[in-house]
């Protein structure tokens, strides 16, 4: 089937034998969000039986053929259908009435309950609108409640019934057919059209058994039920998918996506207090609150999902002048791993509270935060490409001139061999002020590009356009903080860049506002930090090697850039104190260990289970 296999985008390549039309070697795509069911009308008994053997759904004219002939034409599908390996089940039935045939309930009722329709089709003129709108308000509603009543419990599912090649692909060790009712209509398979958007993440190729997809709270309560039953898999959270530290997607097990939770609310417009869904954009949460004339420092790349990094601390273009993200946080709602919904701030739940800022991801599903933003009118934003030849001594004059650089500007800067890039958000709308904050990085090296504009918040957070995640094999990136460039940290990067290790080298500014909150009053402990250093790279081994005299001269990571998964790094994130104080608060909250896909912390009790 030519159509079913260019909708298979888990293969690089499609080949089809058809009859009448072939591939060979054909690109699939693009990826849906469901499958495109192929249906066949008819009222003979070749189309019933060609609809057995191969269709998604088959519709048919009641006027046409009548009770007895439907019922006839209903055994011959079934029976193709099973002569083909399918279960009849996959094939819906939908008929066709005429006018007069809606105004008998029982008749229509004996249609869903007797012969198996799911869908019923009404045939009235292009005018006959009063016709229609009793046939949806009082005609529908009847026939579902007769069939209700007529039926085994359950039997009216909203569960979709799989075809046979997709229910081939599922993974074992899961209970499919056990999926809560709530879930089942958007949950994806491996042989679901949609699988192809949601295995992979931005950097990670991924081949889950199942996403589940909750729309409510309640829902994600119901999936991380799913999960305590399944506790021998993996187990991904995912929103935004764009996480390094944390895996969001895996291979053979459970995936909770809860991106449809992306409401953005305005709670209290005088005290700026706003409430945001864990599966929100950053570059929507910027649209939405631009036109009030607020911003909420929020890393930088606006297709970031909210949950990830309001849980890992939030390094973004304001953290300078305004801190990082959790810095604004007043309130998470969470759904904990005993499936109980629990909000936590600084008078409830007041220890849940302080570890969501910074160690979140290991305690819970967080569903919804509450933000006091910032007022931010428009920003001077500058792209600035330099000559490197010698990397050490731009560092080292890059790390001096951050240090006399006033909070307004948070510089985020690229490394290669031979070029250095330069981005830079000055909370400013004044241009004078922003050349003066500028000017002196425009200095350090011979400029060969230069782009400085004013503009808002919102349109940074949204300069690069939205794309589809289609990650391969396995992010290898490390991370490390540092309170200042020495020549050491300096001359060791230097090596790395050198070397050809790192594809990716990237030191952010923090300090100012970020070191103003106390290092015990959140889990995220670094703030005597002025550089959150994040280095990435195609072999880990190598990798590594490089890296390792970078980090003797820095001290600390930060979670969202390091995806070595080795216990010590949990040590390094989390001094000793911190992380005693996290072991007994997982061993409270997550005993059994159930969240432990991002920077797994250990529950206080357990001193044998590895951290990977």
């Amino acid at each position: 089937m030519v159509i079913r296999a260019l909708q298979d985008t888990t293969r690089d390549q499609v080949s089809s034998a058809g009859t009448h039309h072939r591939l060979a070697d054909a690109e699939p795509g693009p990826a849906l969000e469901r499958d495109v069911p192929l249906w066949l009308q008819g009222s003979d008994t070749a189309v019933a039986a060609l609809a057995g053997r191969l269709a998604d759904g088959w519709m048919v004219d009641l006027e046409e053929v009548g009770l007895e002939g439907l019922a006839t034409l209903n055994e011959v599908l079934d029976h193709a259908a099973t002569d083909a390996g399918r279960d009849a089940r996959e094939v819906r039935r939908s008929v066709t009435l005429a006018r007069g045939d809606a105004a008998d309930i029982s008749a229509l009722v004996a249609l869903v309950v007797d012969h198996g329709v799911s869908s019923l089709v009404l045939r009235v003129g292009t005018d006959d609108v009063t016709t229609l709108r009793t046939f949806l308000d009082d005609v529908a509603p009847a026939i579902r409640e007769g069939a209700e009543r007529a039926l085994p419990q359950g039997a009216l599912s909203s569960r979709p019934v799989r075809r046979a090649d997709a229910r081939a692909r599922r993974r074992p060790g899961i209970a499919y057919n056990e999926v809560p009712e709530e879930l089942a209509g958007t949950a994806v398979e491996p042989g679901d059209a949609a699988f192809g958007k949601v295995r992979s993440t931005y950097l990670r190729g991924g081949d889950p058994g199942l996403v589940l997809r909750p729309r409510t709270v309640a829902e994600v309560a119901s999936a991380v039920g799913f999960a305590r039953e399944h506790m021998h898999l993996p187990l991904g959270i995912r929103s935004g998918g764009h996480g390094i530290s944390g895996r969001s997607t895996n291979d053979g097990g459970l995936v909770i996506d809860v991106g449809g939770l992306d409401d953005i609310t305005v709670l209290d417009e005088a005290a700026r207090l706003v409430r945001i869904g864990a599966g929100a954009r950053w570059r929507d949460v910027a649209r939405a609150l631009q036109p009030h004339g607020w911003a909420l420092s929020s890393g930088d790349y606006g297709g970031v999902g909210v949950g990830g990094l309001a849980t890992a601390g939030g390094i973004g273009f304001l953290s300078r002048k305004h801190g990082l993200t959790i810095d604004h946080l007043r309130a998470v709602d969470m759904v904990l791993a005993d499936g109980t919904v629990v909000r936590a701030s600084a008078t409830e739940n007041t220890e849940l509270f302080w570890a969501a800022r910074g160690a979140g991801a290991n305690f819970g599903v967080a569903v919804a935060f509450e933000f006091v933003v910032d007022e931010v009118d428009e920003v001077g934003w500058a792209q600035l490409a330099f000559q490197a030849p010698d990397p050490a001594a731009y560092l080292e004059a890059f790390g001096r001139v951050v240090a006399d650089t006033p909070r307004e500007t948070t510089p985020f800067l690229i490394l290669g061999q031979g070029v250095a890039q330069l981005m830079a958000m000055v909370d400013s709308s004044d241009p004078g002020v922003i050349v003066s904050q500028l000017q002196p990085f425009a200095e350090i090296a011979p400029l060969v590009q230069q782009q400085v504009v004013i503009a808002p918040y919102a349109a940074v957070m949204n300069m690069f356009p939205e794309t589809a995640h289609n990650g391969r094999g396995e992010p290898v990136s490390r991370s490390a903080f540092t309170r200042e460039i020495t020549p050491g940290f300096a001359s060791a990067s230097a090596d790395l860049i050198r070397s050809g290790a790192s594809h990716w080298y990237q030191i952010r500014t923090v300090g100012g506002a970020v070191a103003d909150i106390a290092p015990d009053a959140t889990a995220y402990t670094h703030r005597d930090a002025n550089f959150a250093l994040a280095v990435m790279g195609s072999n880990a081994q190598r990798l590594d090697r490089w890296f390792e005299p970078v980090r003797r001269h820095a001290s600390g990571l930060y979670l969202s850039f390091e995806s070595d998964r080795h216990p010590d790094r949990i040590a390094d994130a989390f001094p000793p104190a911190t992380l005693d104080r996290l072991r007994r608060l997982k061993a409270k909250l997550d005993p059994h260990n159930l969240f432990q896909d991002n920077f797994n912390i250990l529950p206080a009790h357990d001193h044998t289970r590895s951290a990977t």
